[in-house]
């Protein structure tokens, strides 16, 4: 039956409203539609497809829900072989890739410009498109074959399916990668661990076991992403050089890096490496280090490849964040609040360039879950300069002689019973005069962002705590000398140095004395909310309960652990030492009442690039407005910044306003053309 020509029109016009709002949603993130609008043209697309399967083509936003599960992968070759790249790790072995370039180049009037990018750890695949449509998706096998996954690669909404533009090439081979990222990493494990399912291991290995899915409709239900990063062969485009593709690719709608550098030196290329390590830990995406490719397409002919690798371009590879190594013992850690935590004693390990020998357990029912047991050979991760987390057990590497830890019934620093509540997954101690809640709390109270007090860690507050001189924080104010001359390691200058650290701690902003008071749940930013609406240390005190309970971001639980912090006779007690020794318990204006952001509320994600955010913050209370942590329907504005994540795509659903960083810029009149 022939489709009507109506109806042919009203299928391509749906198809291409939806190939727009899905490069806005997925590859911008600047949707232009609700959700509820979007459902109403794809349900609309739908049920014309299935009234005119006649009109159903490959390339329909349809299409990505997955096909029917496969027996086995096809191999298929590439028409030009996806090498694999020469590595190192360090900036000397850099220095030798350049000096081997200019002598097979031989030509000192050459001047060699590199492009730089993220190396991103996930499955590097090549999408085939012909005259704009893709009909073939393939990973990169052993670089001359790959498998057939089109039909899983086709569920990756960064994927389009049909390239943008009016001209496309006839044939156009896009190579990239594809990835998972940490927050929807992390979701997955927590859904999984609901289901008593096992967790995954890392997010690389999650997206290629997603692509290599037999069952299509398995692939769609991840949300995997593709970042295109070159391509194989092309006809009828006239590309010069990587950047010039990546431009390209990107105006054909894919998704390519923000951090795509071109570098006329090797000092550009280490200055990009050190500031992307820098920044490492706070994307979403995992990377494990920088792409370096001579930029130029005419000197990469030149200079050709050797065995299965380019000549013209290395892989300089970040310090591992994993590692393999064992437990050797498990041991429990008593906190400041009391909390048990179970530390794990490894075999030493680099990971991440650091040498490690603890990670942390978190609680039993982590243990349990992973099946965590003493003389494991584990997976240890580390992420940024948090203590590590083992990972997993390599159960293959089990004998038999691994023992399972048993929580402790008493606390293993003061013999006081240790319970958990029901509900919590911590053990707590509930000796009210531990000696170790009394170390953690006071090198808590002095450390950076609480009362800053530089010198003082943690070894020395051990000292003080076991030879009695402190009892309490406010010890810290009756400190003398004398006192600390009595420390290991402790000389005349050193002990200068931190009583003048000491006293200069006694003038501490409003937000980090109450961070430092170590409230319950009242962290660095909650305490600056409660800075800014009450002004003082005695306005917060003096609030009753439903006053803190009405108060932006507190609710019931935080409010009632501020009630029940001062109520504390022995906490009452401290302030008054607190005072008596010195410090100051300073007063702030209470939140603005005045100015052109009076009574809104702001939201910010994202890394901003122009100022930290901190410096943000006090911009928008200085104009009369108020940042959450939070984006919920009272938010006003959000500011997105780098890499916005959740908070981003909970505003779009909530149809909040979003300002990027240069209209944050030109709002507070700070923009530069």
């Amino acid at each position: 039956m022939a489709v009507p020509q109506d109806i042919l029109r009203e299928i391509s016009r749906l198809r291409e409203q939806l190939d727009e709002h899905n490069y806005r949603y997925y590859t911008l993130d600047r949707p232009v539609i609700s959700d509820q609008e979007y459902d109403r043209l794809f349900d609309r697309l739908s049920t014309l497809e299935q009234q005119y399967p006649e009109a159903l083509t490959p390339d329909s936003p349809t299409q990505r829900v997955g096909a029917p599960p496969l027996a086995i992968f096809a191999t298929v070759a590439h028409s030009q072989r996806m090498m694999s790249l020469s590595k190192t790790m360090t900036r000397e072995e850099l220095l030798e890739f350049e000096e081997r370039l200019k002598r097979f180049i031989n030509d000192e009037s050459v001047r060699i410009t590199y492009t730089a990018e993220p190396k991103f750890d996930g499955l590097a695949v090549e999408l085939i498109y012909k005259d704009g449509v893709l009909i073939r998706g393939l990973t990169r096998g052993d670089g001359a074959r790959g498998e057939d996954v089109t039909a899983n690669l086709r569920t990756v909404r960064t994927i389009p399916l049909r390239l943008r533009g009016n001209d496309p090439p006839p044939v156009l081979e896009v190579r990239g990668e594809v990835l998972i990222g940490k927050r929807d990493f992390e979701a997955l494990n927590r859904q999984r661990a609901q289901t008593g399912e096992e967790l995954y291991a890392n997010p690389r290995n999650t997206a290629a076991g997603a692509v290599r899915q037999l069952d299509s409709k398995i692939t769609a239900s991840r949300p995997l992403a593709f970042f295109a990063y070159g391509v194989g062969r092309y006809t009828k485009v006239e590309l010069s050089g990587q950047k010039q593709t990546l431009e390209y690719l990107r105006g054909c709608g894919f998704r390519i890096t923000p951090h795509l550098r071109v570098c006329k030196t090797l000092d550009d290329v280490f200055a990009f490496y050190d500031s992307l390590l820098a920044v490492r830990d706070m994307e979403d995406f995992e990377m494990d280090g920088i792409v370096v490719k001579v930029d130029d397409y005419a000197l990469q002919r030149r200079l050709g490849e050797v065995s299965r690798s380019p000549r013209w371009a290395i892989a300089w590879k970040f310090p591992a964040v994993e590692a393999t190594t064992i437990i050797e013992d498990i041991i429990p850690q008593v906190g400041r609040t009391g909390v048990i935590t179970p530390v794990a004693v490894l075999k030493p390990v680099r990971v991440g360039g650091v040498e490690v020998s603890r990670a942390s357990l978190h609680n039993e029912d982590e243990i349990n879950n992973k099946d965590i047991r003493i003389g494991d050979a584990v997976v240890v991760r580390r992420a940024g300069d948090v203590i590590p987390e083992v990972v997993k057990p390599i159960l293959e590497r089990r004998t038999g002689q691994e023992k399972k830890y048993s929580f402790p019934q008493v606390c293993p620093v003061c013999g006081s019973h240790v319970e958990r509540a029901p509900g919590e997954a911590h053990h707590r101690c509930t000796g009210l005069s531990c000696p170790a809640q009394l170390k953690e709390r006071i090198t808590h109270f002095a450390a950076k962002g609480r009362m800053d007090i530089d010198g003082l860690g943690a070894k020395y507050v051990e000292q003080l705590v076991d030879l009695g001189l402190v009892r309490d924080p406010a010890d810290l104010y009756s400190l003398d000398t004398d006192k600390l001359m009595r420390l290991e390691r402790m000389g005349p200058k050193l002990a200068e140095n931190l009583l003048a650290a000491i006293d200069k701690s006694r003038r501490p902003e409003l937000a980090k004395l109450l961070t430092a008071l170590g409230i319950p749940g009242i962290g660095e930013h909650l305490a600056e909310v409660l800075a800014a609406t009450f002004g003082s240390l005695d306005g917060i005190m003096a609030a009753d309960l439903e006053t803190l309970q009405n108060t932006p971001e507190i609710g019931p639980v935080g409010a009632a652990n501020i009630i029940g912090f001062f109520a504390e006779a022995n906490n009452r007690k401290v302030l008054e030492k607190l005072e008596k020794g010195g410090v100051e318990f300073p007063s702030m204006e209470a939140a603005a009442s005045e100015g052109e952001w009076s009574g809104k509320t702001f939201v910010l994600t994202g890394g901003l690039t122009s100022m930290p955010r901190s410096e943000a913050k006090k911009l928008i209370a200085a104009r009369g407005g108020r940042v959450s942590g939070s984006v919920s329907p009272k938010t006003d504005y959000v500011i997105a910044g780098i890499d916005p994540g959740a908070k981003f795509e909970k505003a779009q659903k909530l149809g909040i306003t979003i300002w990027d960083e240069q209209e944050f810029l030109v709002r507070i009149g700070a923009h530069h053309d």
